[in-house]
Order: C-alpha cells, then structure tokens, then sequence
C-alpha cells in the first residue's frame, strides 16, 4: 500500500517521505513547487527522494482541485495521508492573504474530499501550528486550551482546518489526526526561518533582526524529533469506537529557548559572532511558545531528545556543505 505526503517537496514533508521510503513504504507526493522561497532548494529535496524507487511526485496545486483529483485518481493504493502541504509563514499572511485561502483552506477542502472517497482509507494525519493558540498567556500551551483569538490570517486557517476535519471525521468516520507543530528547524531547512536568515547573514558579515528587542522564546523542535512524532501518530489512528475519530496533538521540543540563546549557540557553531539590530515586535508574533506535550508522549510514545546544542550545530554543518560555505 501507499502513503500519499502532500508537500513532499517543503522542509518537513521531505523529511517524513525521506523517514518513510527508508522503512520500506511506498510514497507518491504531491506539491505544487511553488516560488514563496528557493526552488532550487525544493528541486534538491525532490531529486534525493526520486533516488529511491519506490517515491514519485505529483506537481500540482491542491487549490486547483480538479487538477489535483485528476493527478491523485491516478494511484489506485493510497490507505494513509500525511498532509503538510500549505502556505507558510505569519508574516507573510499579511502581505498574500489569498494564498493562505486557496492553499490552506481549499487545499484542505481538497485532501478530505479526496481522503473521504478513498475506500481504504485508514488514517489521515495533518499539520496545524502551534499558531492557534494565539496571544494565550497561559504556558505551556496545552491542546485544551481556549484557541478562539488568533493573530494573524495564517492562525485562522490552520484552526479552521482543525474545524474542517473534525466535521469531515464526524460525518463520514474518517480517522484523523491533527499535529500542532512548534517552530522545526534543522538540515534542508525554510529559508524565511529565523535560524536559516541568521546563518546567512552572519556568514555574509550582514546584521540580523532580534525582534520585540530581543526578549522572546521559542519552542524549537529539532526536524528528526517532528518526523517520529508524525509517524507515530500515522501508526496510530484514532478508534472510531471510542466517539469521533479526530483527535489533536502538540509536537514541539517542551523546552522554550530564549532567542538570544539560539544566537549564543548559533554564534558558537558559525565561529563568528553576530551584529543584532533589535526591533519592535511584528503584528501576528506573539512573545512565547511553549509546548504541553503530556498527551502526546501518553499516547504516541512521543519523545524529543534534541537540543538546541546539538540541533544548531547539525544544520550549520548542512548549511555549509549545501552552499559550499
């Protein structure tokens, strides 16, 4: 059987299809490789994963469901969904909110209606944000907690597919499970992340924005630690007997690190340091995350066991030997 990875091209879906090709499944991604950043990079992640056999891609947008239902009726074997495909980035929402539209919201619509008609569909796992939360002053962020004031449109949406699910999963039993994801960095990386823009800037000698004058915390989550957290989620489909099979998790590193923390131990791997121009906090950023993950390690066995002092220093020695620094 086979595994359908939307987004196979972007920073975690390559790595979840990496994971999952090297235990021996089958997985056909979809991604529209779209220019919001380095196409070259996308291009990169795709051709390690054709080396394997067993992967093909589909290249089209999801926002276009006719294409997408068209390319996706062509795999006759599909029983499991990871679906990562998305318009990322809270600033960015600002400046392109139709993006986020067609890309988080119809192209959701479009994985559940796909997934919905699949005969043996037997699990579909999702990426949602620990940007639902919102401004919550309460730490750590816990998946009870209220998620009803975002702030920012890329937030809405991910809520709203979190919504969209549990409809879809009430209504046609579909199993479902939504990972709220906390700030992943690590090789092959997004180049619009704080860690990938400081590296940068700091090789190339340019100073580096600390925003809301340096003072907030992050809880950075190492991309290996993501990737075992959605595929034990991916083993472990909800049981319908127990109610409505959609259930919701936090995958984040338990661990908030202040930013200026990140820099030090950025600075530390470089062997440079660092020239920090602060600036006001960005509309849509909040101060602090902080990940409860008291559920996820009960149910999924979840377990991340990265540092920032061991995860930092892993993708500055894969930024240098992608770049040739």
């Amino acid at each position: 059987m086979t595994v359908l990875v939307t987004g196979a091209a972007g920073f975690i879906g390559y790595h979840v299809s990496a994971f999952l090709l090297e235990r021996g499944e089958t997985v056909v991604g979809l991604d529209a490789v779209t220019d919001y950043y380095d196409v070259g990079l996308k291009e990169a992640r795709i051709a390690r994963l054709e080396r394997h056999g067993r992967f093909r891609l589909l290249r089209c947008d999801l926002a276009d469901r006719d294409a997408a239902f068209a390319a996706l009726g062509a795999v006759a074997d599909i029983d499991r969904a990871v679906h990562l495909a998305a318009q990322a980035g809270v600033r960015h929402s600002r400046e392109r909110p139709f993006a986020y539209v067609e890309s988080n919201l119809v192209g959701h619509v479009t994985v559940l209606e796909f997934c919905r008609h699949l005969p043996g569909l037997r699990h579909l796992v999702y990426a949602s944000s620990s940007s639902v939360y919102g401004g919550n002053t309460k730490l750590p962020f816990a998946v009870g907690d209220r998620t009803d004031s975002p702030v920012s449109l890329y937030a809405a949406t991910k809520r709203a597919n979190e919504h969209m699910s549990h409809c879809y999963s009430h209504l046609y039993g579909m199993p479902q499970t939504g990972l709220r994801l906390f700030t992943v960095y690590g090789p092959w990386g997004r180049p619009d992340m704080a860690l990938y823009k400081f590296t940068r800037a700091i090789l190339e000698g340019r100073p580096i924005e600390a925003f809301n004058d340096g003072d907030m915390k992050r809880d950075f989550t190492y991309v290996d630690d993501i990737v075992r957290g959605v595929v034990a989620a991916l083993d472990n489909p909800p049981d319908a007997a127990t109610g409505v099979p959609h259930r919701l998790y936090n995958l984040g590193n338990d661990r908030p690190e202040p930013l200026m923390r990140l820099i030090a131990v950025l600075e530390e791997s470089l062997g440079r340091g660092a020239e920090v121009e602060f600036r006001p906090l960005q509309p849509g950023d909040v101060e602090e995350t902080w990940a409860d993950i008291s559920a996820t390690r009960r149910d999924l066995g979840f377990a991340p066991g990265t540092p920032i002092e061991v995860g930092v220093p892993r993708f500055v020695e894969w930024y240098r030997r992608y770049h040739g620094v």
